[in-house]
């Protein structure tokens, strides 16, 4: 029987207070709010001459500058068809419908998403991670899961695998 062996990070300091809202059923949109979110990664591969599927002080570290990013901002979607940005030197304008938002440029993160659900956020740290991981490590995870909890018992998680990695 074939062996698989992962990797998994969930620290306390995976973790970024942030501001959002979504939209909804095609036409509705939340009120202004923010959570406590914890990120939690894991990576199967194989072993490397170490024994090792990969680092865990460098998967933490990787993921904490991601994580970082988004901790103690306004997340906003770029990619969302009713919530509208405009961006300026000092500030993001947010529009939906007759509601209107203006944030300062530097308390804000926008980023390339359709909304800024967990799960969305999830894929975001993901490809994110994925990428880092390649360009600073030379490493590429057979299967990457990143996991987002907004509040306890509340998390959704995005699951990457390598083209040649079967579905589980």
């Amino acid at each position: 029987m074939p062996q698989r062996f992962s990797v998994r990070v969930s620290k306390d300091y995976l973790v970024f207070c942030s501001g959002h809202f979504i939209s909804y059923e095609g036409d509705k949109c939340e009120r202004l709010h923010g959570h406590n979110y914890r990120c939690a990664v894991e990576v199967e591969g194989a072993l490397d001459e170490n024994f090792y599927v990969f680092d865990f002080i460098m998967l933490k570290n990787r993921t904490k500058l991601i994580t970082d990013e988004l901790d103690h901002r306004m997340m906003l979607p770029t990619k969302n068809r009713v919530i509208l940005l405009e961006e300026s030197n000092k500030s993001v304008r947010v529009r939906y419908k007759d509601r209107e938002w203006v944030f300062p440029r530097d308390d804000c993160v926008l980023l390339p998403i359709e909304n800024t659900t967990a799960e969305l956020l999830a894929r975001y740290i993901g490809e994110r991670l994925r990428a880092d991981l390649r360009a600073t490590c030379k490493y590429e995870p057979q299967v990457l899961r990143v996991e987002v909890e907004e509040s306890f018992g509340q998390s959704a998680t995005y699951e990457w695998r390598h083209a040649s990695e079967p579905e589980a």
